[in-house]
């Protein structure tokens, strides 16, 4: 059994919710609901009617019938304003056999078409040959041709609220330490932690919301994780880092946390591939070791957009772990020193060629001898449009000491660098 309110100017949605919890809002001003199952509690299709008429108000129209397309089309056009109509099982081709074909849910092309054959009224299509309609209007004629005769057609899809991962509590008495603060929001991740396995989801981001008391401004924080999670005591760690690292600044009179839902990750694990560290625990060492270094500090090296050498950025540690990266095998590696190491180099000839390097690599190792061959230079330049423009000439070096080493010198200052060595 199925019921439709149509009530143009009133929450019609609200008012089907009070008798049901399947729910579908057609237009603003209709809304379906699924009634079967309701005649314990409310009585006959009449009984059933006249309580959702009593409940809409005098403005509603209220159809009751044993389909939805029935219902809608009983509230549409049969009942009145403040009245319903129902429509018994069995009866319903024939009492909406005078209903104009301008009340079904179609497009206006297959209104003028219907208008051009001659067909206004729900009786005069639903008398037209099935196999006609469908060879002239297709799955869509068929399927108002149903509507018109009364039979179930399109099942009702009832309207799904959003999935609320919140949770709010209002305390007796203000809290100042962050120890008793912890106890509150574990509760509260357990909680939602239980919630979020029920549906199958897990977790991408948590917000956290507290009320202060002598503050008119809340103290909001937002952890974005890398991956989803759904584990609460790794929750509760990452919070309560975050609150040592930016304490609220009055006691706490009220908590709100609220988790961003997502679909848990799915890793496809190899079978001779070593076993990676578990994100949530990788998560909580990087929160630990941030709080020491900085923030900034923290993460995977990423490329910039220039041809700076050795520029880079950091980005969050996790943010690329699900990209599979191939690394051809290399026949020579470059070893980077980073600070470059400063150098004394003896030139000869127009190109400032080296032809003898010293330099001290973090005031133990000396780099001295002979250049024996060389290579070079090359012109690197770059961010000539800012304020801080480079440009350096680069040589690779075999130095009597056996090794082969990458020198340059700065192009603005006539300085001498070792930038590294070959392996």
């Amino acid at each position: 059994m199925y019921g439709c309110i149509h009530a143009p100017g009133i929450a019609a949605s609200g008012v089907a919710r009070h008798f049901s919890p399947r729910v579908e809002a057609i237009d603003p001003s209709t809304v379906v609901m699924d009634l079967t199952g309701m005649e314990r509690l409310l009585g006959s299709p009449r009984d059933m009617a006249v309580a959702v008429t009593r409940k809409a108000g005098p403005q509603a129209r209220v159809g009751i019938a044993s389909n939805r397309g029935a219902a809608v089309h009983a509230a549409r056009g049969l009942a009145s304003p403040g009245g319903f109509a129902v429509l018994p099982a069995g009866e319903e081709a024939a009492r909406l056999a005078l209903l104009p074909v301008t009340l079904l849910e179609t497009s206006e092309e297959v209104r003028a078409i219907l208008a051009g054959w001659g067909v206004h009224t729900f009786g005069q299509l639903a008398a037209l040959p099935e196999a006609g309609v469908a060879e002239r209007l297709g799955a869509e004629g068929v399927r108002v041709q149903k509507l018109a005769r009364g039979v179930p057609g399109v099942p009702l899809k009832p309207d799904v609220a959003p999935l609320e991962f919140a949770e709010r509590m209002e305390l007796e008495y203000p809290v100042e330490l962050l120890e008793p603060l912890a106890f509150i929001l574990s509760r509260q991740l357990h909680s939602q932690c239980a919630r979020l396995g029920s549906y199958g989801l897990s977790a991408l981001e948590l917000h956290l919301e507290l009320t202060l008391v002598s503050l008119a401004d809340p103290h909001r924080r937002t952890i974005r994780l890398p991956v989803p999670m759904r584990n609460a005591l790794t929750f509760l760690k990452l919070l309560q880092m975050d609150l040592e690292a930016h304490p609220p600044g009055a006691p706490v009179s009220a908590v709100a946390l609220r988790l961003v839902p997502a679909k848990p990750r799915a890793v496809q694990e190899g079978l001779f591939l070593p076993p990676t560290p578990e994100p949530e625990k990788l998560e909580l060492t990087l929160q630990r070791i941030a709080a020491l270094v900085g923030k900034e500090n923290v993460g995977s090296p990423a490329l910039v957009d220039t041809h700076r050498p050795g520029a880079f950025t950091v980005r969050p540690a996790l943010e690329e772990s699900g990209r599979a990266v191939s690394i051809p095998p290399a026949t020579l590696a470059f070893r980077a020193w980073r600070p470059a190491a400063p150098a004394r180099v003896v030139v000869s000839g127009p190109t400032a060629q080296p032809k003898q390097v010293w330099a001290r690599v973090r005031g133990a190792r000396i780099v001295e001898g002979r250049v024996l061959s060389a290579a070079g230079p090359w012109r690197t330049s770059g961010d000539w449009w800012t304020g801080s423009p480079w440009a350096r000439d680069d040589w690779d070096l075999s130095l009597s000491d056996g090794a082969l080493y990458r020198v340059y010198r700065e192009f603005f200052t006539s300085a001498w660098f070792v930038d590294g060595e070959y392996d």
